[in-house]
């Protein structure tokens, strides 16, 4: 589950990335190649895991699941809280700056 999570993550986050891509003020790729490390991370682990429990490995027990999709949502909010963190550094666009310039 995690690692199904993940890639759905790093395909949308593609995807908006490539309709983005003449404007790189939101910076989604680099939103875009968190998400994908994070996929081949866990496409790395479902291999070893594979090897290690064989035919197991395709029936999972439904605790097993549970958590295995409560740690994907984690990852991905990680990597947007990561990714929004930098945003606000980074500021673009320069609306933050604006934005306290103007109240101060």
């Amino acid at each position: 589950m995690t690692l199904l999570i993940t890639v759905f993550a790093a395909i949308i986050s593609t995807m908006a990335w490539y309709v983005r891509i003449d404007r790189g003020d939101m910076q989604l790729g680099f939103l875009s190649l968190m998400f994908c490390g994070a996929s081949i991370m866990w496409f790395v682990d479902a291999v070893f895991e594979y090897a290690e429990l064989g035919a197991e490995y395709f029936t999972p027990a439904m605790e097993d699941m549970m958590n295995d999709a409560f740690l994907g949502l984690c990852v991905v909010a990680l990597g947007l809280v990561i990714w929004m963190v930098r945003l606000l550094i980074r500021d673009p666009g320069g609306r933050l700056r604006g934005a306290l310039v103007r109240k101060s």
